[in-house]
């Protein structure tokens, strides 16, 4: 294992970014750490174990820090700036995994049958130009945060079952890619639907297909950490789950099995999630971006699996990387092995 600054662990990815109930015991109260976060629903099982209590039912003191991107937020962990975060697994974070910087240590986000989920889209340009559907996408421009991100891996599965080429093109922040689809720029993109379907009605791009179509059970996102808080903090990690994964119930009762009060949970949701917006104008999106958060924090390996194969099929990371490298199995449940 390393002890890595942000300066030492952005070199160690180099060259990847330019191409169920959790039982934790007690810890000393108000043990403070920082979690790392992006201001999507999606991360709402931290903002809900926040607000609620859980993290301080569980001893622990939370800050976050808000990221852009996935990879950031990977440097952030692996320098040992941010404790724990959610985020899509990247080729920046494999990289680290592999120099025994990081570890995945539970899953998030997840595509499911039934959960309205990610979709692919056309910007309202290509497609006035005649760019109806994935297919015509062929030799078009996709946008992508980095390289070897979860963009770059979206649309290259989509890209190989429609049998035509994209070219990626990097636009580093999911701010940066909105403004490019809705001038014209780029042709295509995926996002989550929350971003995805209010930008669809006003005009700016047109959903043309779901993700979950081209990759069925994807972990989008997962729950990560040092290697270090890994192997040598498990009571501090157990805690953070057990935290997380109280938030994530009471996400699901509010926001899919609707056995909880909704609009107190999008109260709540609202405060770090569309904060310009008024509520009356944030909460819709914030529905929106309802899917699935896996209970206990499950992960599924076969989907982390299939992403790390085409990471090493792309050349993006080294090709004897292996699973465990990257996952420590025993923290949660594991699901598709």
């Amino acid at each position: 294992m390393m002890k890595l600054n942000r300066r030492k662990a952005l070199a160690l990815m180099g060259s990847t970014v330019a191409a169920s109930g959790l039982a934790a015991p007690a810890l000393a109260m108000n043990k403070k750490i920082k979690v790392g976060a992006l201001r999507f629903t999606s991360h709402s099982g931290s903002f809900i174990a926040q607000e609620r209590g859980y993290f301080a039912d569980a001893g622990l003191d939370v800050e976050f820090e808000f990221f852009q991107a996935a990879q950031p937020m990977a440097v952030a962990i692996a320098s040992g700036d941010v404790d724990y975060a959610v985020t899509a697994v990247s080729g920046g974070l494999v990289s680290l995994a592999q120099k025994g910087a990081i570890k995945v240590i539970g899953g998030a986000l997840a595509e499911e049958d039934g959960i309205d989920g990610q979709k692919y889209l056309i910007s309202s340009a290509s497609y006035d130009a005649g760019i109806k559907t994935l297919k015509d996408l062929d030799g078009k421009k996709y946008a992508v945060t980095q390289a070897g991100s979860s963009f770059h891996y979206m649309g290259a599965k989509m890209a190989a079952a429609e049998g035509i080429s994209l070219s990626f093109t990097p636009l580093q922040k999911v701010g940066a890619i909105i403004g490019a689809m809705k001038s014209g720029q780029v042709d295509g993109w995926s996002i989550v639907p929350h971003i995805a379907k209010p930008l669809a009605k006003a005009g700016a791009w047109h959903m043309v297909a779901n993700v979950s179509d081209y990759i069925p059970g994807y972990q989008v996102t997962t729950v990560f950490t040092s290697a270090k808080n890994a192997a040598d903090e498990r009571g501090l990690t157990e805690s953070f789950l057990q935290g997380f994964s109280a938030g994530v119930d009471d996400y699901a009762a509010a926001m899919i099995d609707k056995t909880a009060d909704q609009d107190a949970m999008v109260d709540l949701i609202h405060k770090y999630v569309y904060t310009d917006r008024p509520r009356e104008k944030a909460a819709p999106s914030i529905i929106n971006g309802t899917m699935r958060l896996n209970s206990g924090a499950a992960l599924n390996i076969a989907s982390i699996q299939d992403q790390l194969s085409w990471f090493q099929s792309e050349g993006l990371v080294d090709a004897d990387i292996s699973i465990d490298q990257l996952v420590d199995r025993s923290y949660v449940d594991i699901i598709g092995a």
